[in-house]
C-alpha cells in the first residue's frame, strides 16, 4: 500500500533467510572490547574444571582403599598380596584371583580409615575450590554481557538517529520497537543463559576425555561410540528448530506493532466500532506467534530427551565392558567406579550443549534481526568541512528542485522559489501536492534528488544537519509531548538552560499561559506521553511555545492550528505576526482564511507551484487559490445556514 505523497506503505520486516554462522560469529565479535575479562573467565573456568574433573579419581582411590580393606581383612595375616593370589589360583579361583590381581591390599589389614579420611577431605577441597572459582567466572561472564549489551544498545541508539525519516516510513514503528526492546533483551537472556555454560561444558568434555583415555583407552572408545549419534541428532533437530525460531521474532514484531497502533489509537477504534476486527487481527497475529512458538520450542525440545537416550546408551555399554574389565584384572573397582562417573560427566555436558541449542538459535535469531537494523542504510553524513552562513538571516533560495519518493514517480519537479528574510510564505494546495515534502526537504529530512537550497547563500547540502535545524522551529499537525511537566515539555525547544520566566513567556506568546495557569499544578503538571489532561488543541498551544522558546530564524508551521478553536487561531496568528518579524516564516494552512496577511502565497498542485503572489492578488486571477477559496467560502456558508 503506498502511504500519502507516494511513499511506500508500511511492510512487514525483511523476510531473508537466517545466516545462523554469519549472524553467530557477528554476535562473538561484540565480545572484542571484554577480552581481559574473557581471558580472566576462561582461566577460572579451566581451574574450576581441572579441579572438578579430578575429583571422581580421587574418590575412585577412596572406593579403592576401603575395598582393599574390606578384601585385607578377610585374608590370614602373615603372607604377602602375591602369595595370597597364587594361593587363590592353586585352589582353582582364578576369576576371583584375577579380579584381585588389580587392588592394592594388604592381608590381613582392615580399611585405613587416615587414609581414606585423607583422600575425602583432598576431594572436599577440590570440589570446593572449583564451587568457588566457577562463582568467579560466572561473575566475570556476567559482566562481560552487560557491557556488551550494554553497547549494543548504545549502538542501537546511534544507529537509530543516523537513519534517515524514510526507513521509519517503510516500517511500522511497533516491529522497529520490538528489535530495540524484545530482540535485543532476548539476546542479553541468550548469553546469559549459555555462555558461561557453554565454555564450561567444551571445557569439561576436554577434560573427561582426556581423564578417560588415561584410565582405560579401551572403555574411553566404547564411550566414544554414542558421539556421532549424539553429533547427528543435535545437527537434524537444530535444522528443523531454526527457520522456526526466526519466524517466531518476526512475528513477535509484527503483533508488537499491531498492539502498539491499537494502543495509540483506541479511541478511533472504538468511535468507529473495529474492536471486533482489531481483536480478530490480534487474534490472527497471537495464533501466528503461538505456532511458531509451538513449533520452535517443541522442536528444539525434543532434543534433550533424544541426548538423554544416547547418555543412557552410553552408560549401558561403559558399564558392561567395565564390568568385563575389572574381572579380568585389568581395571580395578575404583578405576571402573571413576569412569562411570567420567562417562555421566561426558554426556551431561553433551546434554547440556544440546539442550541449549534453542536458547542459541532464538539468540541469534534476534541477533540476525539486530544487526539488520544495524546495517540499513543510513542518511547521508554531513560534509567535512561543512559550510556556514556567516550571518542566519533567513533567506531561502530554491533552485529547480526536484524530488520523488519512488525512483519511477516524479513528485516535484524544477521548483524554484526566493524567500527573502522577514518573509511570511504561506504553501497552500490539495492533499498529496507536495506541501509537506517542501518543508521536509528543507530541513533535510530528505535529501533533494535535483537542484539545490540555499540558505543565506550556502547550500544546505554542504552544511550540518545540526547547524540547519538549529535556526528553524518547527510545528506539525501531529504534536508530540514527552512524560514529563508542562515546563519540560516548552523547555525542550530551548537551545540549552532556560529560566522559568522564559517558558513562560513564550506560553504567553503562544497563548497557552492562561490555560496552563488554570491546572492544579500550573506549569509543574505532569502529563504524559498522549497528552492526557489536556485538549488537542491546547497540545498545539504548548508544542508552539516550545517552537517560540527556540527563537528560530525560520518558522515553519505545518497545520499548526488545525486543533485550535477559531478565537484561539486568531490569537495565535496575532502572536506568530509578531514573532514573524525578522524572521522567514514557512506556514502550510488547509483553511485559507489562516494565511490571508502572508506576503506570499504558493498554490501547489502535483508537486510543481501553479500560481503565486499575495491573497488579493491571487482572488483577483481567478485561478487555482480562487477555486480553493470560493469552495472553503461555499463549504462555510452552507454549514453557518
Amino acid at each position: 500500500m503506498a502511504g500519502p505523497m507516494g511513499r511506500p506503505g508500511l511492510g512487514a520486516p525483511d523476510q531473508r533467510s537466517m545466516d545462523f554462522k554469519g549472524s553467530g560469529r557477528r554476535l562473538v565479535a561484540q565480545f572484542a572490547p571484554e577480552r581481559a575479562t574473557l581471558y580472566g573467565m576462561l582461566a577460572a573456568v579451566v581451574l574450576s574444571v581441572a579441579l572438578s574433573v579430578a575429583g571422581p579419581m580421587v574418590l575412585g582411590r577412596a572406593t579403592d582403599l576401603v575395598f582393599a580393606g574390606l578384601v585385607g581383612q578377610e585374608m590370614p595375616p602373615g603372607a604377602s598380596r602375591e602369595q595370597v593370589l597364587e594361593s587363590m589360583r592353586g585352589r582353582g579361583e582364578t576369576d576371583v584371583a584375577d579380579m584381585l590381581s588389580g587392588l592394592d591390599f594388604t592381608p590381613g589389614r582392615g580399611i585405613d580409615f587416615g587414609a581414606v579420611g585423607a583422600v575425602l577431605l583432598t576431594a572436599l577441597a577440590a570440589f570446593l575450590a572449583a564451587g568457588l572459582l566457577m562463582a568467579v567466572a560466572t561473575r566475570l561472564s556476567n559482566r562481560a554481557i552487560n557491557r556488551t549489551v550494554f553497547r549494543m544498545r548504545e549502538d542501537l541508539q546511534a544507529k537509530l538517529a543516523r537513519l534517515p525519516l524514510s526507513y521509519f516510513d517503510k516500517r511500522q514503528r511497533g516491529e522497529v520497537l520490538s528489535r530495540a526492546t524484545n530482540d535485543i533483551d532476548n539476546i542479553g537472556q541468550t548469553l546469559q543463559q549459555t555462555l558461561g555454560q557453554l565454555v564450561n561444558s567444551l571445557l569439561t568434555i576436554v577434560g573427561v576425555l582426556v581423564m578417560m583415555f588415561w584410565i582405560s583407552p579401551l572403555l574411553a572408545l566404547v564411550a566414544l561410540v554414542t558421539v556421532p549419534l549424539s553429533a547427528l541428532v543435535a545437527t537434524r533437530v537444530g535444522k528443523r528448530a531454526q527457520p522456526q525460531f526466526v519466524q517466531q521474532w518476526r512475528t513477535t514484531g509484527r503483533l508488537n506493532a499491531h498492539i502498539e497502533e491499537m494502543y495509540t489509537g483506541h479511541t478511533l477504534v472504538k468511535v468507529f466500532g473495529r474492536q471486533e476486527e482489531s481483536a480478530a487481527a490480534f487474534a490472527e497475529q497471537n495464533e501466528a506467534l503461538y505456532e511458531a512458538g509451538f513449533k520452535a520450542q517443541f522442536n528444539s525440545g525434543v532434543m534433550q530427551p533424544l541426548m538423554m537416550f544416547v547418555s543412557n546408551l552410553n552408560y549401558v555399554l561403559v558399564a558392561v565392558v567395565g564390568g568385563l574389565r575389572v574381572a579380568s584384572g585389568a581395571l580395578s573397582i575404583g578405576d571402573v567406579q571413576a569412569f562411570i562417573q567420567y562417562s555421566r560427566q561426558f554426556s551431561m555436558p553433551l546434554t547440556q550443549v544440546a539442550s541449549m541449542a534453542n536458547l542459541v538459535q532464538s539468540g541469534v535469531a534476534s541477533a540476525e534481526r539486530l544487526f539488520e537494523l544495524l546495517d540499513a542504510q543510513e542518511q547521508d553524513p554531513d560534509p567535512v568541512p561543512a559550510e556556514r552562513p556567516r550571518e542566519l538571516r533567513g533567506r531561502v533560495v530554491l533552485e529547480k528542485v526536484s524530488f520523488r519518493y519512488d525512483p519511477d514517480k516524479p513528485l516535484l519537479e524544477d521548483l524554484s522559489l526566493t524567500v527573502e528574510p522577514g518573509q511570511t510564505v504561506a504553501v497552500v494546495g490539495p492533499t498529496g501536492a507536495g506541501k509537506t515534502t517542501l518543508v521536509n526537504l528543507l530541513m533535510r529530512f530528505y535529501e533533494v534528488t535535483g537542484g539545490r537550497i540555499l540558505l543565506d547563500g550556502v547550500d544546505t547540502a554542504r552544511m550540518t544537519r545540526d547547524e540547519l535545524r538549529s535556526g528553524i522551529g518547527m510545528v506539525l499537525q501531529d504534536t508530540w509531548l514527552f512524560g514529563g511537566t508542562i515546563a519540560e515539555n516548552i523547555a525542550y525547544g530551548a537551545r540549552g538552560e532556560v529560566t522559568r520566566e522564559q517558558i513562560e513567556e513564550a506560553a504567553r506568546a503562544a497563548h497557552a499561559d492562561h490555560f496552563v495557569r488554570t491546572l492544579p499544578d500550573g506549569y509543574d503538571t505532569v502529563i504524559d506521553d498522549e497528552g492526557a489532561g489536556v485538549s488537542a488543541g491546547e497540545k498545539q498551544l504548548i508544542t508552539i511555545a516550545r517552537a517560540f522558546l527556540s527563537d528560530p530564524v525560520i518558522l515553519v508551521l505545518d497545520e499548526a492550528t488545525s486543533s485550535v478553536d477559531t478565537r484561539t487561531e486568531v490569537l495565535i496568528q496575532e502572536a506568530m505576526a509578531r514573532l514573524a518579524r525578522g524572521r522567514t516564516s514557512f506556514v502550510i494552512a488547509h483553511r485559507l482564511s489562516t494565511i490571508r496577511h502572508a506576503d506570499t502565497i504558493l498554490v501547489m498542485e502535483n508537486g510543481s507551484i501553479v500560481e503565486q503572489g499575495t491573497h488579493e492578488q491571487l482572488l483577483a486571477a481567478q485561478g487555482a487559490y480562487a477555486r480553493l477559496y470560493e469552495a472553503q467560502f461555499t463549504r462555510a456558508a452552507t454549514e453557518a445556514g
